[in-house]
């Protein structure tokens, strides 16, 4: 398996706590390890947290940032993804910033299934349309 996929796994089922007093630990060291350590909620987005500490955890290439769509400078470009290969789609518009990030874990004709945080509040599978995505991208190890 590939190895940014077993890191990933093992945070299946990581949840945001709720209540603005309320902030899951697990997910606040995500921002922590990639250097983000000024962000105090898990209310703040965090799918680009979580694939960061997924990749750095397991020696991969990682952006250090919090936007989705930076992932589309890193890693070579894929057409056909594998397994933890990484899968970049648009929110709201193709050309709004907004963005989101996962692992691909499989497809079907129209959606493509990720692993990734902050999908449902929490780390977990779950599909995204095909016609939102900006690009697959291959990381390298350090």
């Amino acid at each position: 398996m590939n190895p940014i996929l077993s890191i990933a796994l093992y945070q299946y089922g990581i949840t945001e706590l709720s209540g603005e007093e309320n902030n899951n630990p697990e997910i606040l060291k995500y921002f922590d390890c990639i250097g983000q350590e000024w962000v105090k909620t898990d209310e703040t987005a965090w799918c680009s947290a979580y694939i960061n500490w997924c990749a750095k955890m397991s020696g991969y290439d990682y952006t250090g940032k919090l936007n989705a769509r930076s992932w589309l400078e890193i890693g070579h470009h894929i057409i056909k993804p594998v397994q933890g290969d990484i899968c970049i789609f648009w929110r709201e518009k193709p050309d709004s910033w907004k963005g989101h990030v996962g692992l691909y874990i499989s497809e079907s004709t129209t959606h493509i299934y990720l692993l990734g945080g902050n999908q449902s509040n929490k780390v977990c599978i779950r599909p995204y349309p095909k016609t939102r995505l900006l690009g697959i991208r291959r990381l390298s190890k350090l």
